[in-house]
């Protein structure tokens, strides 16, 4: 195969739906990745799993896919690769298989990945050995296992290749690190070696380029105003046989792939840019040289790497308690201290019910709190302003904090006791009768109570961790 075209129509699970099928409408790709999980997607995952043994996967791939079936039936060379199946990658299979076998393809063959799933052997692990440190705190697991919720492993490019090489056109997976979606069909099309490192290195640049969907192609571009984001195209990368790559776009689509556009992403979500750690290869970002070689399209080359870690990485998530948030809108003169007096009173009344609270936040949106940083903004706290920035260039209105006219009131608490969290949620409603003039926004009732998750990072070895695969006709997963 002299080149290899991989798309990706997917960046996080919340995506644009359409994006996938107006992909492989515009342009013909062998591979579409859909890449669905984050750290925070893979907590609300587990909770789902926890109401629903049958749910924890991403569901938005069902409906996705089925509006590739067309493309399916048609592009004979198009394969699908996707960590879709969540905490649940063989329920995600059976809702995949059912869709696929109404719609007359039950033969098409489902490859499953799984074994990240650690939570089951967690026990066992520790008691041979393992610690699960804190990436960040290097504290021990030991005192939090009984609230841990979901324990994924990062699992890498080889079980993807293995269930590609078993005949496998559509590949679910559970937790695999996001540039291995790529890596995998790389590794099956191009037949190196494992230890290639230089070679998985380059396909890694081309993974973690294109992982994100629309964020090389001009999402979140500095010069976005220049751009018609509304139909942007998402990435294509043309990979050669020597690890390189071109980053391009769909014909005719919005967006942009320039030079600024692919470093931009380059940098984005790395720690040390000399060792860019995946489960398959440790790659230098340092070498790597991008080059605009015409329109919406750029070369990316001299990637280079070294041997893989010898650990994974394993998301965890524990269960932290509980926390709500309420809102309301603020009208009127001096309506950024109202607010502010509004939290308070809120905060005054729990406490003379006895109430206090482990975390508690009060913000104005449209203050200047959401993003207190941005330069030039000044905000009243405590019915005081401070100044965030350099002021000389604003308009003396705004200066002076007298421009707003309305603001949105947002009071969150986290806490432990959920009764406690509950009896939060139903001091709102007063103040629309006790509190200031000029409230809105209360009609939508209280706040909703939900559990908190945290996130705990830590490795584990990859010798006691087992990637396990298989490949069926999507008929045959129907559960």
């Amino acid at each position: 195969m002299p080149i290899l075209r991989i798309a990706n129509g997917a960046g996080f699970l919340g995506d644009n739906l359409d994006a996938p099928r107006r992909l492989v409408e515009r342009a013909q790709v062998d591979y579409l990745t859909l890449e669905y999980l984050a750290e925070l997607t893979m907590s609300i995952l587990a909770r789902q799993r926890e109401k629903n043994p049958e749910a924890g996967f991403a569901t938005d791939f069902i409906e996705v896919l089925k509006s590739l079936l067309p493309a399916l039936k048609t592009q004979a060379q198009l394969k699908i690769i996707t960590n879709a199946g969540g905490v649940n990658p063989a329920a995600c299979a059976a809702a995949a298989g059912k869709m696929l076998d109404e719609a007359g393809l039950g033969d098409t063959s489902i490859g499953l990945v799984w074994g990240d799933d650690l939570l089951p052997q967690l026990d066992a692990m520790q008691a041979g050995g393992c610690r699960f440190e804190n990436l960040d705190t290097s504290r021990p697991l030991a005192e939090l296992r009984s609230k841990i919720v979901c324990a994924n492993a990062y699992l890498g490019a080889r079980p993807i290749a293995e269930t590609l090489a078993a005949g496998a056109r559509i590949v679910i997976t559970g937790r695999v690190a996001d540039a291995s979606l790529t890596v995998g069909p790389a590794m099956h099309e191009f037949h190196h070696d494992w230890d290639d490192w230089n070679f998985l290195a380059g396909v890694s640049v081309a993974g973690h380029l294109i992982e994100c969907g629309a964020q090389v192609t001009g999402g979140l571009f500095r010069h976005w105003e220049q751009l018609n984001l509304a139909d942007v195209g998402y990435p294509i990368a043309e990979i050669a046989d020597n690890g390189t790559c071109v980053i391009a776009k769909p014909g005719k689509t919005g967006g942009m792939v320039n030079r600024r556009t692919v470093i931009e992403q380059l940098g984005y979500e790395i720690g040390d840019p000399r060792h860019y750690l995946t489960p398959d290869v440790d790659v230098d970002f340092t070498t790597v040289q991008v080059e605009d070689i015409g329109p919406n399209r750029v070369a990316v080359r001299g990637a280079t790497g070294c041997v893989a870690p010898e650990s994974y990485k394993v998301s965890m998530a524990f269960q932290d308690g509980f926390a709500a948030a309420g809102q309301l809108l603020v009208y009127g003169s001096n309506c950024i201290a109202k607010a502010r007096a509004c939290g308070d009173m809120i905060f005054s009344r729990l406490q003379n019910a006895g109430l206090t609270f482990e975390n508690k936040l009060i913000e104005c949106l449209g203050a200047g709190d959401g993003v207190p940083e941005v330069r030039g903004w000044k905000a009243q706290r405590n019915g005081q302003e401070s100044e965030a920035g350099n002021l000389q260039s604003r308009p003396r209105e705004q200066a002076s904090g007298t421009a707003a006219r309305e603001v949105v009131l947002r009071v969150a608490v986290q806490d432990t006791r959920r009764d406690a969290v509950e009896r939060f949620t139903r001091e709102f409603a007063p103040l629309i009768t006790s509190g200031p003039p000029g409230l809105a926004g209360y009609a939508a009732g209280r706040p909703q109570v939900r559990p908190v998750y945290a996130y705990w990072p830590t490795l584990v070895p990859k010798k006691i961790v087992v990637p396990q695969v298989c490949v069926r006709p999507a008929a045959e997963w129907i559960s």
